[in-house]
């Protein structure tokens, strides 16, 4: 078998349409988190004031777009498993046992392996959830995102852009998916969303426990870890969408995250990388706006 498999290696059917990420978050109609997708220009301009402010604000069942905007978070979690499994999936192989770079200990391949356990219950749980919402599979885009960084050839850095970065923001993702299930009514989406929450501090804390362990004698790898962990939230802030702040379209989770082993500072510097993607994004359609102006 193959290891170090790239995006394009990865099996998938007709259903699936696969976007690059970067194509994605250049689009203004996609930024500003889950609420914007499928937004049309007139539809942003009436929005411009608030999503000058921070995004396009929280998302609740009285919202217009609230319908589509939970079908396509969905429908990001059911692709995001897929590709969480298949990372987790490589790690357990990709690696030969021991403890260089190019090496794992068998007590984090048994940890991965647990992982992708639990990655592929949700994904069962988010197909049921999608078709419960009304959505089938291919519905939406697929960012292959999460897999590229799943895939770094360094094992601490996958540590700390899948297990940290975006396992912690699945950590808020589901937390508000579960809030909506509750604001909404939706009894099955709550369930679902708290049962598969709890799984994702435990992978997030698999990812700090190991990152530490692995670097204890090694203080200048765990700061290129955390350096590359950095770029990837910063990436995965969405655009901003996920912050600190009370009405984000996806707000951290603080109280999930440092059970899950982040320190107060670590998401102080998180929510900054937000508030910085924010405000390149604001720009960024401030200066479509002005072009299609002109």
């Amino acid at each position: 078998m193959k290891r170090h498999l790239t995006v394009e290696d990865l099996a998938r059917d007709g259903r699936f349409v696969r976007v690059n990420f970067e194509d994605r978050m250049s689009d203004p109609r996609n930024l500003g988190g889950p609420g914007a997708y499928g937004r049309d220009a007139a539809e942003q301009a009436d929005d411009e004031d608030r999503t000058s402010r921070r995004g396009l604000g929280r998302m609740t069942p009285e919202a217009a777009n609230a319908p589509d905007a939970a079908r396509s978070l969905m429908h990001g979690i059911f692709v995001g498993e897929i590709q969480a499994l298949e990372g987790a999936g490589r790690t357990c192989y990709d690696f030969d046992l021991g403890e260089g770079p190019d090496e794992v200990p068998y007590a984090l391949k048994l940890d991965m392996a647990r992982q992708c356990w639990d990655e592929a219950r949700h994904c069962e749980i988010s197909v049921k959830l999608t078709e419960w919402m009304g959505t089938e599979v291919g519905e939406f885009s697929e960012s292959p995102f999460l897999f590229q960084a799943a895939c770094n050839p360094d094992a601490l850095l996958r540590l700390a852009g899948v297990n940290r970065a975006l396992e912690g923001l699945a950590i808020d993702v589901f937390n508000t998916m579960r809030d909506f299930g509750d604001k909404s009514g939706d009894p099955v989406l709550e369930f679902c969303e708290d049962w598969m929450l709890a799984d994702e501090v435990t992978h997030v804390k698999m990812g700090s426990d190991w990152l530490r362990k692995l670097t204890v004698n090694d203080p200048e790898r765990r700061a290129r870890a955390l350096e590359f962990q950095s770029v990837v939230d910063k990436l995965f802030s969405l655009g901003g969408g996920r912050a600190d702040e009370e009405d984000s379209p996806i707000r951290l989770a603080r109280r999930f995250r440092q059970m899950a082993g982040f320190t107060d500072d670590e998401i102080d510097t998180i929510a900054g990388l937000s508030r910085e993607a924010r405000q390149e994004a604001e720009d960024l359609v401030a200066s479509h706006r002005a072009a299609a102006g002109s």
